[in-house]
């Protein structure tokens, strides 16, 4: 019985799978059991930034795994507190707390947003804004705080305190924003939602308006962080820091880890036996980030994706100079959309057929969130191929 027969009887079919099973990964290439290639231009849907197998995390696990992999929060461990240090050093925060996951991660913030107020006396406070389109994960917490009505569906009844407003209009959000809320979560740039970049004088306004009414911010960088858009977090082209972030996705390179900081002041949310996480933040998780993290930061290596991420969006401006069924071309870094006029499908599996893959989100743009190292002639051979398929 294959993988892929195996996979399909006895897991839960919950994704729709392309292909045969992959074997082996190396820098932007995968390769299937029959010993097919494919370029790959998700990352794992932006997650093994540095590609497949890189070298210098591959070691940096196999050292930690036969050192210590896991002996719960209850007690302190190095990588845990190397790794920390070096998101704080490198980021407006003062806290961090380590999770499994995106979801967990913001799982996290929404709690810390609510207890930061609660902790003060002030019940009142506990509903969220969250922006139409958004996607914050699929915990029911996460499920009720994301904008897309159609991933929410059978799940009713939903948690409570949770208001969605249009992005990018900040009139909408001045009209909700009263004495019952505690936090407005929102992506820099949203990813499932369509990669819509937050317009910058937007994204200052919200600033502004948290901090009128002594709101807290916090910013879902889940899938725009750790390079992914041509600055170690995505908030940082824009000048605006948040009070709350959350990371997951790349920040290993592959290994689940989460993780949530914050200000000193909005921290103090949280105290002894308020939250926690039997397998947040474990040696072998945070080792493999923290390598991570030391690759990814370096400004020659960001420069490297800004640089990369101008030219493949030059590239599929031209395309859409000759085929006016691209819509539109946007994004940042390598964070990259190109919206077409109908079935995202059809791109997706020919693109497949062909040898790279790409992802359709919202049913009408195709993403691409290639790893960081991924080289121009690479986007000049996709290009080629979406080229042809028009």
């Amino acid at each position: 019985m294959t993988s892929t027969i195996k996979t399909d009887t006895f897991v839960f079919q919950t994704y729709l799978r392309q292909g045969k099973a992959f074997v082996r990964g190396e820098g932007t290439t995968l390769i299937d059991e029959d010993g097919t290639e494919f370029t790959d231009f998700l990352a794992g849907i932006s997650v093994c930034n540095l590609g497949h197998c890189h070298p210098d995390i591959t070691r940096a696990i196999e050292r930690q795994a036969r050192r210590l992999v896991h002996v719960s929060n209850l007690f302190y461990t190095a990588p845990q507190a190397d790794l920390a240090a070096a998101l704080v050093e490198k980021s407006f925060a003062d806290r961090v707390f380590f999770s499994n996951s995106g979801a967990e991660a913001n799982e996290a913030a929404i709690k810390l947003a609510r207890r930061y107020f609660q902790s003060k006396g002030n019940k009142n406070r506990y509903k969220i804004i969250t922006m139409k389109q958004s996607f914050h994960g699929r915990t029911m917490a996460t499920l009720s705080a994301t904008g897309q009505d159609k991933i929410k569906e059978g799940f009713a009844p939903l948690l409570d305190g949770f208001i969605h407003v249009p992005f990018n209009d900040i009139d909408a959000l001045k009209k909700v924003l009263d004495d019952t809320v505690c936090a407005v979560m929102m992506e820099p740039i949203q990813g499932e939602g369509g990669i819509i970049p937050a317009d910058p004088e937007y994204l200052a306004q919200v600033r502004a308006l948290c901090n009128e009414t002594a709101t807290l911010l916090i910013f879902d960088e889940i899938q725009t962080g750790m390079g992914r858009c041509g600055t170690l977090f995505a908030h940082e082209q824009y000048g605006v820091t948040p009070d709350i972030m959350t990371l997951a996705k790349a920040l290993a390179n592959g290994i689940p880890i989460g993780a949530m900081l914050a200000t000193q002041d909005a921290a103090a949310g949280f105290d002894f036996g308020s939250h926690g996480s039997t397998f947040g933040g474990t040696p072998l998780a945070t080792a493999a980030a923290l390598e991570v993290v030391n690759i990814i930061a370096d400004q020659n290596f960001l420069d490297g994706v800004v640089e990369k991420g101008k030219y493949f969006r030059e590239q599929l401006i031209e395309l859409k100079k000759k085929h006016p069924r691209i819509v539109d071309v946007r994004g940042r870094g390598l964070l990259v959309g190109m919206e077409i006029d109908k079935d995202a499908g059809f791109f997706v599996a020919n693109c497949f057929k062909k040898g790279f893959i790409i992802n359709g989100i919202q049913d009408k743009v195709l993403r691409f969130a290639p790893p960081l190292i991924i080289e121009k002639i690479q986007i000049d051979k996709l290009v080629a191929v979406l080229d042809s398929l028009f």
